[in-house]
């Protein structure tokens, strides 16, 4: 397995069906996340841009996934292997009080 970052740019003139795709497609990057295939997931303030970790055996494999997104219609996107990603949530796992 390895990890890459993923840039996806969105489109300047947004409609409404994009809006309309956006609960499905936050549903479906929550289902990535609890497997594990997605490390993070950051928009950027204007809107323009989102940034995406996968864990993925390759380049294809993601391209599976982001082919599944709601929202493929709209979107372009490039890939770039990564050496590695560090995050702090790693480093400091969240406390369970059961």
């Amino acid at each position: 397995m390895g990890q890459f970052m993923v840039t996806i740019y969105f489109p300047e003139d947004i409609d409404e069906n994009f809006d309309s795709l956006i609960p499905e497609h936050r549903d479906y990057i929550d289902l990535l996340m609890t497997k594990g295939i997605i490390n993070t997931y950051s928009l950027a303030s204007d809107r323009s841009q989102l940034w995406i970790c996968f864990n993925a055996k390759n380049e294809k494999e993601i391209g599976k996934y982001i082919n599944n997104f709601p929202i493929k219609d709209y979107i372009t996107y490039e890939i770039f292997p990564l050496l590695f990603h560090n995050s702090s949530q790693i480093l400091f796992p969240s406390i369970s009080l059961n």
